[in-house]
């Protein structure tokens, strides 16, 4: 009779997830051997590389995606990236391996409460009783991790159970979602119907080919500005749009100043709001009325404001435009222009990025971790079209890089960026040797400022000086190229960052391009 990991690789086949991310432990080695030849193991040298490769595949490949990690060291290493996943919504079974049954009692070397360490941020933490019931768990795990909200969820298997004889499965299928309640939909189009001066948020929920054009259908029928989250790691809706109105700030006087003259706001698909720094005064601007639609229910509960209707935002939107009308409302107040993107000497954050965003080719897939320009890249690089933008689901280090490596390696058509700050980078270096490994062309545009950059906005804006540590500098990048097999092109003037990317976008395995910037401090909200 079949075995316990036959049992296992029956579950990954039937639900598609035949492309396991990983980093080996001896714990996880039984479970590993003799792998099966139509599946593929992609090897990361760090745990929380894995995740973060995993969290892009999941995203941009509209999947599960299948995670195997090292026992309790190794979760621990994979958390900063499981916190990541559980804000990004990506739908990832992640399992480790246990100590012996054996030996549990007495707690021995590599044994770890991992079940309760990860519990907080995935939707369900599980380790099977009794070995039969683990290919059962992982069918379980995956149902979870794709039914909204999605999420990641972790399975422990014990290294003695994946020996033992095991039955077969009856194979299901779990389809469907919630859609958000007819009453509620007919209230917000009822206020929308009312509403003269309207505002939407455009949120990663949306980020699908199907929803943009609607999406920009009820825009375009309302006469709404459109903005952008604050806390943005997906696209909603093409920044390129003349209703769309640029990205809300991530304070609450800020946020609120910004939509004053509004009278009824609509969030589709994202939290309301993610705020930081702490900028006290009124979440909205007095009489604005608020709308919200999320299908996570926590989501709809910790709002400060706004009526909530829990259920899937794409299909708020198919049902929201079958119930409002056009209508005579004036054009929303004029967007803000974009930043002056000269050639200068040092090189400018605003430069690089309008020099990127002419060179992208076509459907380019832009991952981003540069927090202290973001601002910068959101107002000068395009994001215009669905499945083009990816970035941490709440500003964990370390995200984009090997993040990067899993959207590349689930749509092998897009060209892929990404963009790093020179501190970001060395929180997952080890990404690169994957990218190396696999011969991914993606090209890492490393912004070099030699510091911490926000953190210094940070002091500025809290006026706390004298913070030791936010400077960088002397990091060799063409030595981490070097090392991890990717070519590098270094870029010290102006007229040289067009052509070094069009030759980078040129290669057939992954570069780095290394631009050093201006160190100049921007401000933090900006």
């Amino acid at each position: 009779m079949p075995t316990v990991t036959d049992r296992c690789f029956e579950v990954f086949r039937s639900a598609g997830m035949t492309t396991m991310f990983g980093n080996p432990g001896s714990t996880e080695e039984p479970f590993l051997m003799n792998f099966p030849d139509d599946c593929r193991y992609v090897l990361g040298l760090h745990e929380a590389s894995v995740v973060n490769m995993a969290v892009g595949y999941a995203l941009a490949g509209d999947r599960a995606a299948l995670v195997n990690l090292h026992t309790a060291a190794g979760m621990g290493n994979a958390m900063g990236a499981i916190i990541n996943a559980h804000h990004a919504k990506a739908p990832l079974v992640i399992t480790a391996g246990q100590q012996h049954r054996a030996m549990e009692l007495i707690e021995p070397f590599l044994w770890g409460r991992q079940v309760e360490m990860v519990r907080p941020y995935v939707k369900w933490s599980y380790e099977p009783h009794r070995a039969v019931d683990v290919p059962a768990a992982l069918a379980r795990a995956y149902h979870t991790a794709m039914s909204a909200p999605r999420g990641p969820v972790f399975v422990s298997i014990c290294m003695d159970d994946l020996e033992q004889e095991c039955p077969a499965l009856t194979g299901r299928a779990v389809a469907g979602g919630p859609v958000p309640g007819p009453a509620a939909i007919q209230s917000i189009a009822a206020a929308l119907g009312e509403g003269r001066r309207i505002a939407i948020v455009a949120g990663e929920e949306l980020d699908d080919p199907d929803t943009w054009p609607r999406t920009i259908a009820l825009a375009e029928r309302l006469n709404a500005a459109v903005f952008g989250p604050p806390e943005n790691f997906r696209g909603g809706f093409p920044t390129g749009h003349r209703l769309f109105h640029g990205f809300l700030p991530p304070a609450i006087k800020p946020l609120a100043d910004r939509l004053e003259g509004f009278d009824t706001l609509l969030i589709l698909g994202t939290r309301v709001f993610a705020y930081y720094p702490y900028a006290p005064g009124s979440y909205l601007p007095p009489g604005l009325r608020a709308f919200h639609v999320t299908s996570d229910p926590s989501e709809a509960a910790r709002a400060p404001f706004g009526d909530a209707a829990i259920g899937c935002a794409r299909a708020a939107v198919r049902q929201l435009l079958d119930l409002v009308a056009e209508a005579g409302r004036p054009d929303p107040p004029p967007a803000p222009t974009p930043p002056p993107a000269d050639p200068s000497v040092p090189i400018t954050a605003a430069f690089v990025y309008k020099t990127l965003a002419d060179a992208m080719p076509p459907h380019a897939v832009l991952v981003e971790e540069s927090l202290s320009s973001l601002a910068t890249n959101q107002k000068l690089i395009p994001r215009d079209e669905p499945g083009g933008f990816y970035c941490s689901g709440n500003g964990i280090l370390g995200s984009a890089l090997p993040m990067a490596v899993g959207v590349k390696l689930a749509r092998p058509d897009r060209p892929v960026v990404c963009v790093l700050g020179d501190g970001a980078t060395q929180y997952s270096v080890q990404g690169f040797w994957t990218a190396a490994r696999e011969k991914l062309p993606i090209v890492f545009l490393v912004i070099d400022n030699a510091e911490y950059a926000i953190l210094k906005a940070f002091a500025n804006y809290l006026h706390t000086p004298g913070v030791p540590g936010l400077d960088l500098g002397a990091i060799d990048f063409a030595g981490l190229a070097a090392g991890y097999g990717l070519a590098y092109r270094p870029v010290d003037r102006p007229d040289r960052l067009a052509p070094t990317l069009q030759e980078a976008f040129g290669l057939e395995g992954p570069s780095l391009v290394h631009v050093r910037i201006d160190p100049a401090v921007p401000p933090l909200i900006g």
